[in-house]
């Protein structure tokens, strides 16, 4: 499934970008912002756009959305990072590119996967080419919120906001696209909270579900510092585990593309005037594995969010299907045995942690904090 057809629980804002690519009156605008929470589908929905306006009013084409898909087509320029931050460099990279007139399509599209990853710096030195952009170029940014961006980028794009897709939208995505049992869609969804790429690697991973149960069990056991301490470190390993396991196969094959690029045989030595090419693959690889323990990490926090939610749920007896419907007979002991404002604060010591590592704290630091908090819940009850 791709094109509009893979983009879920987002009637509302596929009719909208796809009346601007058809050209109707009005419909159309120089810039965009999608937003969503992680997970909606923003950059899928970015593509599906970007490939429509590569397109005839038409329809999308299927030659097009080949190339989109391969990031090949070339009147298509994207901008993202698999680092922390995007660079200065590369966003006025793009900006040059912005620039030129289409070379086969009625338009020059320039997707912005991850705009909230820009410093004020970086955000400044695009906002000339969206106050004044070429006739034929359209931008279109991905953010979780309009408030990740500046206000002087946002007061020069038209905004669409995507909702949080229902877990049952995206269990039958999995089913129809992957191939997944229904029964273990339906669960992965639930358990992923609609996050459509984390859905699908609980739903096709054994190995994912496995670490995810093991994170919510070790926040069961915490009830002490030095607990909390040990489970820090160990929920820093997951996570690091969980982004090597990601990234090793990507890697290896970068590393061996890059030397055929350079001529070097595989198992050669690399001449001291090429060496420098290496290094930077390397550094951009570290940085990529940077990010994705930190991610990692968040998912963590994440999926803890929903067990202490579930917890708190089952307390005010709030009648619904729990997230974490398989750890119901935990979850129940829990509820049991914790004070609701302990729970409570561990909720807000979740929602602190996050924060905290996206100012740049140490996750491990960020977790013992949050943890030693669970412990003194777990020792009150």
């Amino acid at each position: 499934m791709s094109g509009w057809s893979g983009i879920v629980g987002q009637a509302e804002a596929v009719a909208q970008l796809r009346r601007a690519a058809s050209g109707e009156p009005g419909a159309m605008t120089h810039a965009w912002l999608l937003t969503g929470p992680p997970g909606s589908g923003r950059s899928n929905l970015a593509y599906a756009f970007a490939a429509a306006l590569l397109s005839s009013p038409d329809g999308i084409e299927p030659e097009v959305e080949t190339l989109v898909e391969a990031r090949t087509h070339p009147d298509l320029v994207t901008l993202s990072t698999e680092g922390v931050l995007i660079t200065i460099a590369q966003a006025r990279a793009v900006v040059q590119r912005a620039a030129l007139a289409p070379s086969t399509a009625r338009h020059r599209v320039i997707v912005v996967e991850d705009a909230d990853r820009m410093a004020e710096r970086t955000s400044n030195a695009l906002l000339k080419a969206l106050e004044e952009p070429p006739p034929e170029t359209v931008w279109i940014l991905c953010a979780p919120s309009e408030a990740d961006l500046l206000p002087t980028i946002r007061s020069r794009v038209r905004t669409v906001t995507l909702q949080v897709p229902d877990p049952s939208e995206v269990a039958r995505l999995l089913v129809e696209r992957d191939g997944v049992d229904p029964a273990l869609a339906e669960r992965a969804a639930r358990e992923a909270q609609s996050h459509i790429g984390m859905a699908r690697r609980l739903a096709t991973s054994d190995e994912a579900r496995a670490r995810r149960e093991e994170t919510l069990q070790i926040a069961m056991r915490v009830s002490t510092a030095a607990s909390a301490v040990l489970a820090a470190a160990r929920y820093v390993e997951i996570a690091t585990a969980d982004a090597d396991a990601l990234s090793a196969e990507r890697d290896e094959a970068e590393r061996a593309q890059a030397l055929h690029q350079l001529g070097v045989e595989p198992g050669g030595t690399v001449p001291p005037q090429l060496r420098r090419q290496l290094k930077e693959l390397e550094d951009a690889q570290k940085a990529r594995a940077k990010r994705g323990m930190r991610d990692g990490v968040d998912r963590i926090l994440v999926d803890l969010l929903s067990l202490y939610r579930d917890i708190l749920m089952t307390q005010l007896g709030v009648g619904r299907e729990l997230v974490n419907e398989a750890m119901r007979p935990t979850v129940q002991a829990a509820a049991d045995y914790l004070r609701r404002a302990d729970v409570i604060d561990v909720l807000d010591q979740l929602r602190l942690a996050r924060e905290r590592i996206e100012g740049n704290v140490p996750p491990l630091l960020a977790l013992e904090a949050m943890l030693v908090r669970a412990a003194r819940a777990a020792q009150r009850r």
